[in-house]
């Protein structure tokens, strides 16, 4: 056997004078990190500073650290250049990886900050007056027109279009049943419908342990159309189709066959132990023609519910969208360069696509220009990080955000970045029994409506502190962010004046 000449990203120290023995650690380590040789020894190469076993070892004797070796140092070739190469020397393989970007591109959000009232205009205390946080997502009339009716009442002479109501604006982005446990969308579903906002199902279609909650629901049309059918598209309240995915724009999507157990199989519709490929293009969409037929066969199949369509960011994303508009989407998706993903190629995730706060300038200045904004709502997605990146986002233009790793952060997630590899120790991206049991989908969603509450009560401070009631009024209002060590070209697409001014 040759030797490897990678070396462990992690050391396991484990303080053995205060160890009892329990096993409780190796019984933890789904990535076999750990074994019992007289006391508990480490593989380090196998750790992925999941921390599973620290947070169940009863005496907390375990510690997890970055492995302090020196390399000789170079600007240019860096640790991660280096072990890149060993390990495609050593594979001859595509590395591959989960979860978003981790580059040190600049993090535009971070550069950003809002305006506060002071004398002049009054601030609003939340405490003590009505905020609303109420959103709606899909197309709104160009105009109202109105009717008498024969007892004299008013009417709308029109039925608007169908549209999502949200009681915050945010949503649980699409995350496949397959990608991630069964348990974990359970959490979510339960989320959902509890704080009164939507999830999506991601590609894998809809377990029939969630119908119930398919009010809460957008179900997606990828690609591979797994799970597809008539009666799936009419239970979700709205229709995704997946153009692209922030993680890997232009590529398709792989769940390994070991991975698509007996309901995966149900669910998706093929058969277990087969790999579950989408394509990277829908074999039926090779322009906005085409986009707009199938976009109006979902409306037909579904009695007109709203159809939303999701991209990634990249370059010309204004024009892409303007078409993806007047094709007839009631939302548009929008998926940033450091949008999550369970598996992505390491190259494509770290170096394809543009920042989706670029990309959200850019499509709301090209909607408002030619007059189409209200046609459809924006659904801002990629690395949302906190209620402060909401906040931003809606300020640069976008209806709603989406959150995907806040939420699974929110229930356990360690952002290891090995959901690939669907081993994951809190049961999260993973489809092993075993190891998805682990994760309460009642506890996980009490931990997620607290962290959506808190959010709440922040976007609510801040919008107080802004002098704004509503959250609506908020919406694209630019004028109150500026910008801090961005520069001028940057500042004229996001349409920020710089910190000062």
């Amino acid at each position: 056997m040759r030797k490897s000449y990678l070396i462990p990203e992690f050391r396991v120290e484990i303080d053995h004078t205060r160890c009892r023995r329990c096993k409780r650690c190796i019984m933890n380590c789904s990535y076999e990190a750990l074994s019992f040789s007289d006391r508990v020894v480490a593989d380090h190469f196998k750790c992925v500073a999941c921390h599973r076993c620290i947070v169940f070892c009863p005496e907390n004797v375990i510690t997890v650290r970055k492995n302090p070796v020196d390399f000789k140092e170079s600007f240019n070739w860096t640790n991660r250049h280096r072990l890149d190469i060993w390990k495609q020397a050593e594979t001859g393989g595509i590395p591959l990886t989960g979860m978003g970007n981790d580059l040190p591109y600049q993090i535009i959000w971070d550069h950003l900050v809002l305006d506060a009232c002071q004398v002049t205009n009054p601030s609003i205390d939340p405490l003590r007056e009505p905020m609303e946080l109420r959103t709606y997502l899909g197309k709104k009339p160009d105009s109202l027109q109105f009717e008498e009716t024969a007892d004299g009442k008013i009417k709308l002479k029109e039925k608007p279009p169908k549209n999502i109501k949200l009681e915050m604006p945010v949503v649980f982005s699409p995350m496949s049943y397959g990608s991630i446990s069964l348990n974990a969308h359970k959490a979510m579903a339960m989320t959902a419908k509890e704080m009164g906002i939507v999830m999506h199902t991601g590609e894998g279609g809809l377990h029939k342990d969630l119908y119930d909650y398919s009010d809460y629901m957008i179900v997606q049309c990828a690609s591979g159309r797994f799970g597809v059918h008539a009666e799936y598209l009419k239970r979700g309240i709205a229709v995704d189709i997946k153009i692209g995915q922030g993680a890997k724009p232009g590529i398709g999507g792989h769940l390994p066959g070991e991975k698509v157990g007996l309901d995966i199989s149900k669910t998706r519709m093929i058969p277990i132990g087969t790999d579950a490929l989408s394509p990277a293009p829908h074999h039926d969409i090779y322009s906005i023609e085409d986009l707009r037929q199938l976009i109006y066969a979902i409306k037909e199949a579904t009695n007109y519910k709203p159809v939303s369509v999701k991209i990634a960011t990249v370059h010309n994303v204004a024009a892409i969208v303007s078409g993806i508009v007047r094709a007839g989407a009631d939302i548009v998706y929008l998926d940033g360069f450091r949008g999550g993903t369970g598996a992505s190629p390491k190259i494509v995730r770290d170096h394809v696509g543009i920042p989706l706060e670029l990309a959200l300038a850019a499509v709301d200045d090209r909607l408002r220009e030619e007059g189409i904004r209200n046609q459809a709502s924006i659904i801002a997605a990629g690395s949302i990080r906190s209620s402060a990146d909401a906040i931003k986002a809606i300020a640069l233009g976008a209806d709603a955000v989406a959150i995907g790793t806040a939420a699974l952060v929110a229930i356990g997630c360690r952002v290891c970045q090995t959901c690939h590899m669907g081993k994951c120790a809190w049961g999260i991206a993973t489809q092993r029994p075993e190891l998805a049991r682990r994760l309460d989908p009642e506890i996980a969603a009490e931990r997620l409506i607290n962290m959506l509450k808190a959010w709440k009560f922040e976007i609510k401070e801040v919008l107080g502190s802004l002098g704004l009631n509503a959250i609506e009024s908020l919406r694209g209002s630019r004028e109150r962010l500026r910008g801090i060590g961005l520069d001028a070209q940057t500042l004229d697409i996001l349409g920020v004046k710089p910190a000062g001014k």
